[in-house]
Order: structure tokens, then sequence, then C-alpha cells
């Protein structure tokens, strides 16, 4: 049977891969660190849901000092006093920008340490993923040798993942890297004209869609763990029903201890859907899917919504393209909406975004016949 249009891979029970991969998200574009974050959500997730303490993550955020608090940082918090046997963070360098000509001791200094910390962990055994936020930029500004951080990324241990982040990835970097997503921003004159803004469009053949979704969650959740009563979050997900999914059970433990800042919705069959094999039932649930974030959307009790694959559920015409935008065009003005997913055809209201993504892949693991990974893929 000829496969036509876009499938989205559920979390159906698969073979999965022993062995990790090192991730490289970098480029121009928004949800670099935002996939980081997406990883580590299901990591977590994974972890809750295994008993033993075989998936610990270390989120080291280069270039993001301590003495300036993030939206995420309530939520890690929260994940932390739940869970401290399944996530460590540590945090290095100043808080605000600075370029080459800025460069202090005390950049180079704490670009050392955050490297001492990575080597450390990296060689321990106890992580399961290892997170190097912005590391990309610290090695474009000679703050660590890049020949020093490629060896020790080759020689990790087998079923250690990695993941690294940050604009300007050096070439040693990529050479090394099983995966390669490069963030591409594109700009529409039309939401500028119409003043439009709170509209997000992650899109693309590459990984980190839905990755850099759920980090936007992670970060609106903590907003509102942060400031309560300022962020309520709905994370409504297409096209992936069923269960299997990760990151659930670390929704649902934030849920359990925050039930006023996040609802979780998801809709679908537990199956691939292609152009020529949907079913009575898949326009049934994208439809029912689509009621949920209506409201949601004209609501104004949510400040941040994720459309997880809502662009593929438009593109295999599950719904019609009209009522979406005239949904984003009356949207709250404070609410924030994140849309993602690939599509062959862009539907009119990418038009009517102000931050627009095209995850663009120039390496995936999967495209070398090497299989998913639960807690890190989905």
């Amino acid at each position: 049977m000829t496969r036509n249009g876009i499938g989205i891979r559920t979390a159906q029970v698969r073979q999965e891969r022993l062995v990790g991969q090192i991730h490289v998200y970098d480029g121009a574009g928004k949800g670099k660190s935002q996939a980081a974050l997406g990883v580590v959500l299901r990591s977590i997730g994974l972890g809750i849901n295994t008993p033993t303490n075989s998936n610990r993550v270390l989120l080291l955020r280069f270039l993001k000092g301590p003495e300036r608090d993030y939206d995420e940082d309530g939520a890690i918090a929260a994940l932390q006093r739940g869970f401290p046997h399944l996530i460590d963070q540590v945090r290095t360098g100043r808080a605000e920008f600075f370029g080459p000509e800025e460069i202090t001791t005390f950049d180079r200094d704490e670009a050392a340490r955050g490297w001492d910390v990575a080597k450390g962990a990296i060689a321990s055994g106890l992580y399961s993923v290892v997170v190097l936020d912005e590391i990309n930029p610290v090695l474009d500004l000679g703050l660590l040798p890049v020949d020093e951080v490629v060896c020790t990324l080759k020689s990790k241990p087998q079923e250690l993942e990695i993941i690294a982040t940050g604009r300007a990835a050096p070439q040693k970097l990529l050479d090394i890297a099983d995966l390669h997503s490069e963030m591409k921003p594109h700009h529409h004159p039309t939401a500028k004209a119409l003043l439009l803004n709170g509209i997000e469009i992650y899109t693309g053949a590459g990984k980190g869609k839905s990755t850099s979704a759920l980090g936007k969650a992670l970060q609106a959740i903590g907003r509102g763990i942060n400031h309560p009563g300022s962020t309520r979050v709905l994370i409504m997900q297409w096209l992936k029903g069923g269960s299997g999914y990760t990151e659930d059970a670390a929704i649902a433990a934030l849920q359990q201890s925050y039930p006023e800042v996040v609802d979780h919705q998801r809709c679908g069959r537990d199956a691939i859907v292609w152009r020529n094999s949907r079913q009575e039932l898949d326009y049934v649930e994208a439809e029912r899917g689509w009621e949920i974030a209506k409201v949601a959307i004209a609501s104004g009790l949510y400040k941040t919504i994720i459309l997880d694959e809502l662009n593929p559920t438009v593109d295999l015409e599950l719904l019609p393209v009209e009522p979406i935008v005239q949904a984003l065009l009356r949207k709250p003005r404070d609410t924030e909406i994140i849309i993602t997913g690939r599509c062959q055809n862009q539907p009119t209201y990418f038009d009517l975004a102000s931050v627009h993504s095209e995850v663009y892949c120039h390496k995936h693991y999967a495209n070398q016949g090497v299989e998913l990974k639960r807690g890190v893929d989905f």
C-alpha cells in the first residue's frame, strides 16, 4: 500500500534502541533550549514509571547563571522535590548576553566549571541523559576547546544520550552528531501588519517540534508555579491516542501538585494515520480535539495553549483551516498559542505566526535505521 501524506509515529509497542545518540539543536530560530527541556520532561516521565534509578537526567546550562530567574525554574524545582533521584540541574556563567569582545576571566572560569561537571557526569554512568544547554555558543566563543569536547563526547558510555543546544555549533561537533536539527526562522508580514503576537509555529522534517512544544509547556507551567494565578496551560495533542508517551507521567505529577496550572488532553487512534488510511474515527477524534481547543482559546482562561500535531491533522484534511484562522484572529492578546507538526502544504494560519521555526533535518538517526527511544523520542 502506498502511504500518502503525513504520518505521525505513535507510542505503540516497538523495538527500542539501546545505544545513546548525540543530538545537536542549533540555528537562528527559536526552539533549541525548549527541545532540550522537552527531552528532560520525557526522561523524568519515563523514570517515574520505571522502578530502577536508570533514567536520571542532568540539565547543565551554560551562559545561564543562577542570578537570573527562568520561567521553567518552578516546574523543574517541583519535579526535583517530587523525584529528587531523577533530575539534577547545574547553571553556570553570566545571566546576560555578551559578545566575543566582552569575554572576562569569570566567563572562562564558569565555562570550565560547567565542563568539569559535564565530564564527571558523562564518565560517572549515573545518567541516562546529559543536556549541555547552550554549549554551542560557548564553543563558538572559544570558552572551551572544541577538540577536547568532541573527544569526550565521542568516548561517552554507549547507552548515554547527549543533547547539545545553542547557535553556531562548530563543524567538528556536527560531524560526530547522530542528529542535527537546525531551527530556521521565517517571518510573516501579515502577522506584523495585523500586530499579531503570541502565535508560534514549529514545523519541518527535523526532530524537535513536539519536543520544543513540551519544553514551552514546561516553561509555562513553571511560570504558573512561580507566580500563582498568572498562567494556566493546556496541552492538546492530536494523532497521538493510546498510551506509552513518557511525558504523560511527568505532566500528571505536575497536575497532581498543581491542578490549577495545567490540563492535558490527547485525541486520535493509537495508530499511524495516512491520507489513504483515514477512518471515520479519525475525523471524530480530530473534531473532538478542536472543540476542546477552540473553547480554550476563546475562554481567556489559558495563557499558554499547545496545539501539538495540529499541522498534520489539517494536512490530512481531518480539520478545515478557516475555523482555525478565525479562532487565532480572535484569541485574547495575552494568550500564547504554540502549533506543531510537519505538513506538505502550509495552511493559511501560518501567515498569522509571530514566531515560525522550521526544524530543518540535516541528520536523523532514524533515517539510518536506528530505532527511536522511550524517554527521548516519545
